[in-house]
């Protein structure tokens, strides 16, 4: 254990990771856990206490105590170098290898994520940020096992690095301050901006964020004074961060110009996190029966109503105020057959055609091989424009209910939709565990945020007494049942499993809702 000013790190040490935890870096830390984790503390208060609203027959509205902003004449900063054109943009951990391959992707930015993407053991923690400063600094390189070397394309087609830290409710419990955890996504944020910003400054760019799971405007005001501090005491110039945040929770889509006003001196963007925002409608609405009852998660498109209304009504929202607007995960990973390709390459066509048609100024993909796919979509209707900030679609007009009714959305709830979700889940919790957060499974590239539909869908299921195509009552029985047999189907032995058993049956059919599977998760590691 090493103390510094009260600040102790909990865990062992690795490789090179004092070059990362410097004395200097961890002093850093300590003030902004010392100015900022109170007022955090409170904000995750506000979100209960607005759920016990939302349990006693409360509802979700555009908040009228903030209709000056809506209705002002304001714009947020104009985009920052390596944040112009943003038509492709890869996600992904920020191991050694993806690390190289998804700069060298041909992206315009890569999400280097620290999140959902990422399982956060201390060696993740730590190491991702030792390979986004040996990035930085080219001095990056990896061999596989079977001898293959990855090193760094040229400088000029390398993605910009865009860093998502860790959500507000997540602790990191091997960093203390005073004896307290710290916010995970202070250390992940105040690491990288600590040992990178100038790097990043000295390469024609800057630090750049992706803010996820935030519910309100006054999270949204917490980043900023975070980000204001933090540029004040490295002596760098007010507005050289940029944040895109994620509207992915369901009270932040009420919330769309509020949240950019806040981060108007610091604005990427807004990005529509489609698979956490579906989890969230959900989780927020989940003691309310089935008027907030969603049908198998592959049938919850973009399409439906309430999703449309929420995608349209974030274009129009970040063109009015001249900020980026960007479009969702294509999840799929490239297969050996050609036929599933085929099936899955004009789905993504599809999605990223209508994306680019409806103004966003572009998207998400997992994998490398499906980046000019999505850059082909995009380059079709932007041409030789960095972006379309001038397709303002002012046509579009969303109101509260539109954003409300889940109840319109067609489907129904299958047996195999309940399958699926049981097998993902138990797969995905199986590698998370291991230290893995982004997992190939059936073809599709999961996270954590995949991972908790999955299983809020089968609580919601069940406390539903929702009745299967097959005429089935999904009850408890049928849930141990099921998961029994699909854990059979799995590679190695059933008792390979038991620990992401065990995980998932906690978060997937406990009384108690979970806020996030990832708490017990991490609970459940060293």
């Amino acid at each position: 254990m090493t103390t510094v000013d009260n600040v102790d790190v909990a865990a062992p040490s690795g490789e090179r990771f004092d070059e990362v935890l410097t004395p200097e870096a961890l002093e850093f830390l300590a003030d902004l856990h010392r100015t900022f984790d109170a007022r955090r503390r409170e904000l995750l208060q506000a979100r209960q206490d607005r759920y016990a609203e939302l349990a006693a027959g409360g509802t979700l509205q555009f908040l009228p105590e903030t209709q000056e902003i809506r209705d002002g004449d304001w714009q947020v900063a104009a985009p920052a170098p390596g944040l112009v054109d943003r038509r492709v943009e890869i996600t992904g951990p920020t191991d050694r290898k993806m690390t190289i391959n998804a700069l060298n992707s041909g992206a315009k930015v890569w999400l280097a994520d620290f999140e959902d993407a990422s399982t956060p053991t201390w060696e993740n923690v730590v190491g991702g940020q030792l390979n986004l400063m040996d990035a930085l600094d080219r001095t990056i390189d990896f061999t596989s096992e079977q001898g293959k070397t990855y090193a760094l394309a040229d400088a000029d087609q390398l993605a910009t690095i865009v860093v998502r830290p860790r959500g507000w409710h997540l602790d990191e419990k091997h960093l203390l301050v005073d004896g307290e955890p710290m916010a995970g996504g202070l250390v992940d944020f105040g690491l990288y901006f600590f040992h990178c910003a100038k790097r990043q400054i000295d390469a024609g760019k800057g630090p750049y964020f992706y803010l996820p799971k935030m519910e309100s405007h006054l999270e949204a005001r917490l980043w900023n004074d975070v980000f204001v501090r933090a540029q004040d005491r490295l002596g760098i110039p007010q507005g050289t961060v940029r944040a895109t945040v994620l509207i992915e929770t369901y009270p932040a889509a009420f919330e769309m110009e509020e949240i950019l006003y806040e981060l108007r001196d610091h604005s990427a963007g807004l990005n529509a996190g489609r698979w956490d925002y579906i989890f969230s409608v959900i989780k927020k609405f989940r003691t309310r029966g089935k008027e907030f009852l969603l049908p198998d998660r592959n049938q919850v498109t973009m399409t439906v109503p309430f999703m449309r209304s929420y995608t349209e009504l974030l274009v129009r929202t970040c063109h009015k105020r001249g900020a980026h607007a960007i479009g969702g995960m294509a999840a799929f990973i490239p297969s050996k057959d050609p036929e599933v390709n085929e099936a899955a390459f004009q789905k993504v066509i599809d999605d990223k055609t209508r994306e680019a048609g409806d103004g966003f100024d572009g998207s998400w993909v997992a994998h490398p091989g499906m980046v000019e796919l999505c850059k082909e979509a995009f380059t079709k209707v932007l041409g030789d424009r960095p972006n379309q900030l001038d397709k303002k679609r002012e046509d579009v007009h969303v109101t509260a209910e539109e954003l409300l009714d889940v109840a319109s959305t067609p489907g129904n709830v299958t047996e195999a939709g309940l399958r699926n979700n049981i097998s993902v889940g138990i797969q995905y919790l199986h590698t998370w565990l291991k230290g893995t957060g982004a997992v190939g499974i059936f073809n599709l590239m999961e996270d954590a945020a995949t991972a908790e539909i999955s299983r809020s869908q089968v609580w919601q299921w069940l406390h539903n007494d929702v009745r299967l195509d097959t005429g089935e009552t999904v009850t408890r029985e049928l849930v141990d049942r099921i998961v029994a047999e699909e854990i059979d189907k799995l590679a190695g032995e059933a008792s390979d499993y038991d620990e992401a058993r065990s995980t998932f049956l906690e978060v997937a059919v406990a009384d108690d809702f979970a806020e996030f599977l990832t708490l017990p998760a991490y609970e459940r590691m060293p």
